[in-house]
């Protein structure tokens, strides 16, 4: 194809990303019998998340039953919580099982998408070339652009640095002095998964995390066979990890006092592993558990107690050639950093390349914080939907299930558009994204995210959390479960440019 033909093509429906929101909304796109549409996809593989993360030790910390499509379950899942080979693995079977490889566009990075008053579409700006679409679905995830701290004299350090997102398996860890900075969850993998084989681990902790066990074992070959021969055994496995996480979820929100007797677990669970008072001392969090993400692992504790492994509970302050230092003025030599510093959530770089009605980008109308309807639309955007948008994050439980709620919103607005009928958008009034937004910040403030004592990943640069959903799923999916056109405009096309149009067809 010519780039001046290139330039010119229109679909119906651009989906952005080819992780677990993008394909599930390719999924969706087809079973509402939409076919006209693309997915992009910057990098040359689906996955995301799970495609980039692939750090020694990575896996899921929810159940693998759970953490998968409802309509496409997998009856071979090898662990209760799966590794990230085999959720990668998941991904890729169900682009083939729903034939969705000639929708995809692989290294078709998104350089900006400008919505285009006159003819109701998005025009769109890829590194493989140009198109425009009726609708763009955003499924770039909040995981996606690792974050890394301007660090001073990072850039004088002359060993190898990488973020845990972005690892460098040609660069041989073993017998080497590591610099391990974070500790969120991905340190919490890396750091037993490296700790046998290299010289000396330092651990550079601004935050202690809270750590539970993770109860992890073998699925057996009966119970995958049984999962096979009678799917509803997997349904019902599924409904229950489901029920556990709903119940939880109102210890997380109103009760946050609820906690204290998982806290004990989690001191009780330090105890059995970190005998040394002091170090126990620098590893116990000063906030409520949950306030932070709480991470499952039943080797991290172990993997700190051995005698390679150095933990500076200050955080990384300062890099001098191959000298780190922390804030407590602690130095440690290192041959390799690797940052597991977490990711651009509350400012997700694709909202830069966003261009709305307003000529504003995304960035700046959220330069206040984000918010978007329903999770989804934002304000001067028409036809524009995010998949796990602001306020969707969960706690403790499977964002496949808000994913999944999404979709069903998506389905519903991809019906209103058809039933409405010609050239037409939808775009989100800004006073139903406010009063949604107010709704969801009213709900948060007696969260244990805001009142627990901790900065997170999940408040942004303001203090306010646009980054987690204040209720259970159930709640969510009632909320997406269709489209209310009073909290939309109906835009169409200018009579003059329809005439123009129709001047051309004929």
């Amino acid at each position: 194809m010519g780039e001046r033909e290139h330039e010119r093509e229109h679909v119906r429906v651009a989906v952005v990303g080819s992780g677990f929101g993008g394909l599930g909304a390719a999924v969706r796109l087809r079973r509402e019998g939409v076919t006209d549409f693309v997915v992009l996809e910057r990098a040359s593989s689906v996955g995301g998340t799970w495609r980039d993360n692939s750090y020694p030790g990575c896996r899921c910390d929810v159940p693998s039953h759970l953490y998968s499509f409802s309509f496409a379950p997998n009856p071979e899942w090898p662990r209760t919580f799966s590794g990230q080979e085999h959720i990668r693995a998941y991904l890729e079977h169900v682009t083939d099982v729903f034939r969705l490889r000639p929708h995809i566009r692989f290294d078709s990075e998104v350089k900006r998408m400008s919505w285009n008053a006159e003819r109701l579409c998005w025009d769109i700006e890829t590194s493989s070339g140009n198109l425009s679409a009726d609708m763009v679905v955003s499924a770039t995830g909040p995981l996606s652009d690792p974050k890394v701290p301007e660090i001073p004299g990072l850039e004088s350090f002359p060993g190898k640095v990488f973020h845990s997102a972005r690892w460098d398996h040609d660069y041989d860890l073993r017998g080497k002095r590591v610099a391990m900075v974070g500790t969120g969850a991905s340190a919490a993998q890396i750091v037993p998964a490296v700790q046998p084989e290299v010289s000396r681990l330092t651990l550079f902790q601004r935050t202690a995390p809270w750590v539970m066990p993770r109860v992890d074992r073998n699925i057996s070959d009966t119970e995958r066979w049984l999962h096979r021969q009678l799917p509803f055994t997997a349904h019902l496995r599924r409904g229950l990890l489901w029920g556990i996480r709903e119940l939880q979820v109102q210890a997380f929100t109103k009760h946050p006092g609820q906690l204290g007797l998982v806290e004990e677990m989690a001191r009780r669970n330090m105890a059995r592993s970190i005998k040394d008072p002091a170090l126990r001392a620098k590893l116990t969090p000063d906030y409520r558990i949950g306030c932070k993400r709480i991470l499952l692992s039943s080797d991290y504790y172990p993997a700190l107690a051995q005698p390679n492994v150095d933990l500076v509970a200050s955080g990384l302050a300062e890099v001098r050639g191959s000298t780190l230092v922390g804030a407590d003025g602690s130095e440690a030599e290192a041959d390799a950093i690797v940052f597991g510093t977490g990711f651009h959530v509350t400012d997700m770089p694709i909202a830069d390349r966003v261009v709305g009605a307003d000529g504003r980008t995304l960035a700046e109308t959220w330069k206040g914080g984000m918010e978007a309807l329903r999770g989804a639309s934002a304000a001067g955007f028409p036809n524009w939907m995010t998949i796990i948008g602001p306020n969707t994050g969960l706690g403790n439980s499977s964002m496949i299930l808000m994913i999944e709620s999404q979709l069903n919103y998506l389905a519903d607005f991809v019906r209103q558009l058809d039933v409405l009928g010609g050239r037409v958008a939808l775009d989100a009034r800004p006073g139903a994204v406010r009063a949604w937004n107010h709704r969801v910040q009213e709900r948060m403030k007696r969260t244990v995210w805001n009142t627990g004592g901790c900065t997170s990943w999940y408040l942004d640069a303001s203090g306010r959390n646009t980054t987690i959903w204040p209720g259970t799923t159930g709640e969510f999916r009632r909320a997406t479960r269709q489209v209310d056109l009073a909290e939309y405009d109906v835009l169409r096309v200018p009579v003059r440019v329809e005439a123009e149009k129709a001047g051309v067809d004929a």
